[in-house]
Parts: structure tokens; C-alpha cells; sequence
């Protein structure tokens, strides 16, 4: 039996020849797939959320696994309808999918295979949902690699996820996946469907949101586009090598250089702080175009050197392209064509424009003109400060007073590490001492109103000096001792506001995982970690270790201590161990093992 790498690794090695894939069906039938897929996903907080069948991670076995594969031999395996719930958003709400737990297994077998096929193919200028790529490096292309960028086009297509077309994506599978029965489980997911207050709907088109494999078909299909911009647009609208020099700069230039012959230093000094207030290069030049492009799932920006109205067509074209092609719609209102040097473009949560300073030079160059900033937004900023305000003034946060001093302190220091990693490579990074000086404030109302004490007593009794890359910074600390092990620290501040062009947010996904991790190894050695029997064996799974502290006030059941003690979320037990530990009971087998080995002893003991 091949191995989840030999098997990945073979698709990578089609899919960067461009070769085409037969008998993709068949290698649902590898058991390896399944493990491996089962290590990537059993982490993840949606596992414990049950779907319309009630399941969950909780339960996995090999004996399951098994009954998939013989499912999809025997062609009888049926996805089955998603759970509709709805998340909250900046305008309304945004639908979402929950999978029965069978179904997600599935789904990241069908997403392995697909992705290891199709990424070698895909677009540079495509950074969503992909590995080793995220938001900070298609911010980091535009940084870089966008200099003198005149105007912005910022694409926004209408309900990308909800309206991609089911005929169009199979259409595009089918180019290179040479595979009916396998495409045929895709459209049967496609056409799965979901139920929303136990009525079940019918999906005509979109990609089922919450499902593993949506971001990826989805990627698979704005692909097009993304060939369609490289190789159509770049080509139709950039041309000339390089700028040609502007002639008032060659002008004055030659009368500097001719004062300066003659000793005429003052007059050349006149025309040298003239000559720093004009580009040298000729920003007009028409034999000079330049469009870039940088795509984040469904949110598209491209850069581009021209006029406006030509920046007018790019984006007719595109929406032309969008329409008749992928049955698309680009809306008209949201994609915007900003002036770069005057306005701010939106992208990824930050605002991005070109930077003019005629002032800085390094080495008798202005080294910022033309360059592209990044910059966190003001109201961006204002709206995170809500979260800690009421009417302008600063509050504690009542929902958090019944947690313990470490979690607070930990919760608030959470959400601002969080907000700076975000914004490392914004040029205004500082700006967020305005947010953290609000935090801080609600973090001791909050510790003050839970203590019974004043704010004055919360930094004496928890004010302390940090040390971080050899500076210094006040802010506030709790240790928690505890015995044989290493104290827990929680700790507010000492985060440095610094710039980092060169940061990356920690969201990278290798293509490789442990498929022969601590769980699988002990899933398959097949015995129970209870009463150390060896049939129907299967996987007991707790949503956080958190949740083993509800056992407060009494003595805890023998497998809570177990998994408290190992710092584990799951636990292998065998089917009846299993259900006694589900229906409150202890758990019978070990106790009539504990008896038995309690006479063996007695009975050695009488002789």
C-alpha cells in the first residue's frame, strides 16, 4: 500500500508537467489517505460541531474508516445535506455550511488530492487558501514589486462563494482530471445541499461555504481569471522597457551643472531644491505601461501606470471576462479606480497608496517617492476601541469578570498581540498606542471591579518592568506556581509598535504532515487505554482541555484524570469503555479487571 507522500508526490509531479490525471477515484480507496487526513482535521475546533447526523470526531476508528471505503467501492456513499448557521459581518450575515464529520474525513481526502495536483499550476499573483502564502506576502508583492503605481482598481465580484457556477467548475476539472466517477462524487457534493431549521434546500450554484474542499474549488475556478489577466491583460497593457527622462528635469539639471562650472554655487543650490521637487523620469510617458495584480480569494487589486481612462477599460474587460466566461458579476459600485498619490486603495484590511517625500534621500536619491505604503486605517483603529469603550468612556468588560485573573489578562493580551502581528507592515504602525492605551485601561477596570479593589491597586499589585529586545516596558503580570512543573505567566504589554517590511503571519500550511503521529499510533495499535481490550476500538475526543475542569466539587472519574494528567484531548478506548464514560458510568471492564487481578493476588497470596 503507497503512502500519503508517495501518493501526493506523484500528483505534484503531474500537475507541474501539466500532465492529465486518470483513475483519481481509485486512490479513495488507500486507508493511508484516510489517517492522514483524520490527523489534519481532528484539531480543528469545527470537529466536535455535529452536523444534521449528530456525529462528531468523537467515536473515530479504523472499523470507520473501513466502512467509508467500502462505501465509495461499492458506489453507495452519499454526502449528506450541510447544517446552515449564519456568522456575523460588517452588513448582514454570511451563510455557512456544517458537514456531518464523515463528510469532512472525505472532503480532506478529495482536498489533499486536488491540492497537490493543481497548486504547482496556479498563479503567483494568487495568495488565499494556499500554502506558504497568506495575507502579509500578497501585501509584501504589492510593497515590493508595485513602485510608481498611478492607479488602483479594486475588484469586488458580487457573492463570489454563492454564485460559482456548478457546469463551469466541473468544466474546468474536467480540462485535466480525466475521471467521471470521481468528478461525478464532486458534482454530488456540489448538489449536496443543506437544511436550515430541519427544511431541507437544494444548492443550484456556489461552493458549499464551511466545507473543506470550498476554498480550494473556488481557487481552482477564479484560476481562470487569474490566467486570463497574466496572459491577456499584462500583455495587451504593458509595454516600453523603461521611462524615458523628463526634459524640464534634463533642463534645469544642465543649468545647475553650468553655475556650478562657473562658481555660481548659491544659483546651482536654487536649481538643486528645484530639481528636487520634479520626478526625473517622465511620469507621462505614453510608450510606458505598467499593470500589476495581486488576488486574496475573492478580493482582487491591480496596480497600474497609465491614464485613467484606460484604467476604465481594464476594468470593462475584466468584467466582460468575468460575465461571459465564469458567470460572474463584477460589481460596478464596489470596484473602485483610485488615484493612487491623492486616495487610499482597500486591500486585506489595510489602506495602500504611493508615497511622495521630496525631503528624505539616501544616497542622493529620494528613496520614498513612488514607493507604496501600507497603513492602518483610522477607522479601523476607532472600531477596535468600541470593543473596550461604552458612549467614549472606557469600561471593564462584564462578560469576563467570572474568569480568573491569569484568562483575563491573557484574553486582552491575546487580542492586541494579535491586532499588531496583523499590522507589522504598516509605516503607522505606532498609532495603535491609542488602542492599547484604551485596552489597558478596561484591562484594570475589569481586573479592579473583579478584585474588589481600585485601578491604583491592580498595577500595585500586578505592575512589573518587562524586558524585550533590550528595552523596557511597563506592564502588568500574573504567575501562577505550580507543583513539579513550570508556572504559568500571563502578561500584559511588552509588545513593540516596530515596523517589519519583511514579517510574515504565522498561516503557513505545509504540504506535508505526520501521518504516523502520537494519536494514529495509538488508534492503531488497537488497544484500550481503559481495560486494555482489544476489540472495536475507537477515539474519545473533548472539545478543550478546559472542558475536564467541569468536574469541580467531587472526585473526578478515573479517565478525567487520565487525560488531565497526559494533557490530551482524545483518549483510545474500546466500544464499552466508550459508552460507559458517555453515560456518566465508570467505566465496568476495568473494574471487573481490577477484581479479577485482586483475587489472582489473594489466591497467590493463600498458597
Amino acid at each position: 500500500m503507497r503512502t500519503t507522500e508517495t501518493i501526493l508526490g506523484l500528483l505534484r509531479e503531474r500537475g507541474r508537467k501539466g500532465l492529465p490525471l486518470e483513475r483519481v477515484y481509485r486512490l479513495l480507496y488507500n486507508p493511508d489517505l484516510y489517517l492522514t487526513a483524520y490527523a489534519k482535521i481532528y484539531k480543528n475546533k469545527g470537529a466536535m460541531t455535529p452536523g444534521v447526523d449528530g456525529k462528531t470526531a468523537d467515536g473515530m476508528s479504523v472499523e470507520a474508516i473501513e466502512r467509508i471505503i467500502q462505501a465509495l467501492k461499492a458506489g453507495t456513499y452519499r454526502w449528506k445535506a450541510a447544517k446552515r448557521v449564519y456568522i456575523p459581518k460588517k452588513k448582514g450575515k454570511r451563510p455557512l455550511g456544517m458537514p456531518v464529520w464523515a463528510d469532512k474525513v472525505v472532503q480532506e481526502v478529495v482536498r489533499m488530492l486536488l491540492d497537490a495536483y493543481y497548486e504547482p499550476q496556479m498563479s503567483d499573483h494568487s495568495h488565499g487558501f494556499r500554502p506558504e502564502r497568506g495575507c502579509h506576502t500578497a501585501l509584501r508583492e504589492i510593497q515590493g514589486k508595485w513602485p510608481g503605481t498611478v492607479w488602483f482598481i479594486e475588484g469586488d465580484i458580487s457573492k463570489c462563494f454563492e454564485k460559482i457556477d456548478h457546469e463551469v467548475l466541473l468544466g474546468i476539472l474536467r480540462e485535466q482530471i480525466q475521471d467521471e466517477q470521481f468528478l461525478g462524487l464532486i458534482q454530488k457534493l456540489l448538489k449536496a445541499g443543506y437544511m436550515e431549521n430541519w427544511n431541507y434546500n437544494q444548492t443550484y450554484s456556489g461552493t458549499p461555504q464551511g466545507g473543506i474542499c470550498s476554498p480550494l474549488l473556488a481557487n481552482i475556478y477564479l484560476d481562470k481569471m487569474d490566467k486570463y489577466i497574466e496572459k491577456t491583460l499584462l500583455e495587451k497593457h504593458n509595454r516600453g522597457d523603461y521611462r524615458k527622462f523628463s526634459l524640464e528635469y534634463t533642463r534645469i539639471q544642465n543649468r545647475m551643472k553650468r553655475c556650478r562650472k562657473k562658481g555660481e554655487m548659491e544659483k546651482a543650490h536654487q536649481y538643486r531644491k528645484e530639481l528636487q521637487k520634479l520626478p526625473s523620469l517622465d511620469t507621462g510617458d505614453p510608450l510606458y505601461r505598467r499593470l500589476k495584480y495581486c488576488r486574496y480569494a475573492d478580493d482582487i487589486l491591480l496596480g497600474y501606470i497609465g491614464t485613467k481612462q484606460e484604467a476604465e477599460d481594464i476594468k470593462r474587460e475584466l468584467a466582460e471576462f468575468l460575465k461571459t466566461e465564469l458567470k460572474l458579476d463584477l460589481s460596478q459600485e464596489k470596484t473602485l479606480i483610485t488615484h493612487a498619490r491623492s486616495e487610499y486603495a482597500r486591500f486585506l484590511g489595510y489602506e495602500i497608496h504611493t508615497l511622495k517625500s521630496n525631503g528624505k534621500q539616501t544616497h542622493k536619491r529620494r528613496c520614498i517617492n513612488g514607493r507604496i505604503g501600507l497603513r492602518i486605517p483610522e477607522q479601523t483603529i476607532a472600531d477596535k476601541c468600541k470593543k473596550y469603550e461604552d458612549k467614549g468612556k472606557t469600561q471593564a468588560r462584564g462578560e469576563l469578570i467570572e474568569n480568573s485573573v491569569y484568562s483575563i489578562i491573557m484574553q486582552y493580551q491575546t487580542e492586541y498581540r494579535g491586532l499588531v502581528e496583523y499590522y507589522q507592515l504598516a509605516y503607522n504602525l505606532s498609532s495603535l498606542k491609542k488602542l492599547k492605551w484604551v485596552a489597558e485601561h478596561s484591562l484594570t477596570k475589569t481586573l479592579a471591579k473583579k478584585l474588589c479593589t481600585s485601578v491604583v491597586g491592580v498595577y500595585r499589585k500586578f505592575g512589573t518592568k518587562l524586558n524585550v529586545g533590550g528595552k523596557r516596558y511597563k506592564g502588568l503580570q500574573v504567575t501562577i506556581l505550580r507543583e513539579k512543573k513550570k508556572p504559568l505567566i500571563a502578561t500584559w504589554g511588552g509588545i513593540p509598535l516596530r515596523t517589519k517590511p519583511k514579517a510574515i503571519l504565522n498561516e503557513k500550511i505545509s504540504h506535508q504532515w505526520d501521518t504516523r503521529n502520537e494519536l494514529l499510533k495509538r488508534m492503531l495499535a488497537e488497544e484500550c487505554e481503559g481495560c486494555g481490550s482489544t476489540e472495536q476500538v475507537e477515539v474519545h475526543h473533548i472539545r478543550a482541555l478546559k472542558d475536564l475542569e467541569k468536574y469541580t466539587g467531587r472526585e473526578k472519574p478515573q479517565w478525567v484524570r487520565v487525560m488531565a494528567a497526559r494533557r490530551r484531548k482524545t483518549l483510545v478506548l474500546c466500544r464499552t469503555c466508550h459508552m460507559d464514560l458517555h453515560a456518566g458510568r465508570p467505566m465496568m471492564r476495568q473494574r471487573v479487571k481490577d477484581h479479577e487481578s485482586k483475587n489472582v493476588m489473594l489466591e497467590s497470596g493463600m498458597r
